[in-house]
């Protein structure tokens, strides 16, 4: 559940906000005026959005390599296309010359 508190409030009453948020699983959007400005969480949500984020991180860097390696090999091949139903054809006869 998700409430929204004002910054005057939780500084009256951070201990009850604090325990709502650990015990009940609260979520607390602080707002400034009326306006979202902060959120607070749970230690286990804020770890999980950690995870999120450097899972993210770790996709991103697999993807940057994925595609400098593309770039290398249609460096190699001149920017011709590859012709995978070739490939794929080539791939079938090896197995089954293995299997013979």
């Amino acid at each position: 559940m998700t409430i929204e508190v004002s910054i005057g409030k939780v500084k009256r009453d951070i201990s009850e906000l604090v325990n709502r948020i650990a015990y009940q699983g609260e979520r607390v959007v602080l707002t400034s005026r009326g306006r979202p400005k902060a959120v607070l969480v749970s230690l286990s949500d804020y770890q999980k959005l950690l995870q999120i984020e450097q899972g993210q991180s770790t996709r991103l860097a697999w993807l940057a390599e994925a595609k400098a390696l593309a770039e290398q090999i249609n460096q190699r091949r001149e920017n011709l296309p590859v012709d995978v139903d070739a490939l794929l054809n080539a791939d079938r006869l090896e197995l089954e010359d293995r299997h013979a």
